[in-house]
């Protein structure tokens, strides 16, 4: 990609990203609190919707990535704004621990569900019961899932939040149109 003088990001780039954030916090707002204990205890997830639509959110969001990861490939360039190199090396880190964090949610959602032996239950009654490659396999062992996946969700919720209040910073008090690049045209005319 070549730099460009453009002040927005193209559109698929802005609906990735603000499709990516919904599916984020509303995955997190559903996230089910005591899962295991609910497993353990027999409930069939496929009976509880928040269970549902947090995992079937959960798989959006990372086909959403890695859409948005092979659009960024292709895509126009995007837009270089004037910023302290200190704000863009703090951007780049931000924005790749942000990708890491949406691909490794997902993976160790599936992870959790394969060691432990629950299904993965998406909506419309999509069902995956038994993830042999992963129950039979040292991946299962080598960490608490559950765990993992807990701490990476409120990890990208920290993170998306600083993201947020950066975005907002760069807006309010710098003024050099971060935020403007990535909300859509017709807000910021």
């Amino acid at each position: 990609m070549t730099p460009t003088t453009t002040t927005h990001y193209d559109p698929l780039s802005r609906a990735f990203h603000w499709l990516t954030a919904i599916a984020v916090t509303i995955a997190f707002v559903l996230a089910p609190e005591g899962f295991g204990r609910l497993m353990r205890n027999g409930v069939d997830p496929a009976t509880l919707s928040g269970i549902v639509w947090h995992e079937t959110l959960g798989m959006v969001v990372f086909g959403l990535t890695v859409l948005r990861l092979l659009w960024v490939a292709v895509r126009p360039a995007a837009p270089q704004i004037s910023m302290a190199s200190w704000m863009h090396l703090a951007s780049k880190a931000a924005h790749l621990a942000l990708w890491a964090l949406m691909l490794a949610l997902p993976i160790s959602a599936v992870l959790a569900l394969g060691s432990e032996g629950h299904p993965l239950t998406l909506l419309g009654g999509l069902r995956v019961d038994q993830m042999p490659l992963i129950a039979n396999s040292a991946l299962a062992d080598l960490a608490d899932w559950g765990e993992v996946h807990e701490t990476l969700g409120d990890a990208i919720m920290w993170l998306a939040g600083i993201h947020a209040v950066a975005a907002i910073y760069h807006h309010v008090i710098l003024k050099d149109g971060v935020l403007k690049s990535m909300l859509p045209q017709r807000a910021v005319r």
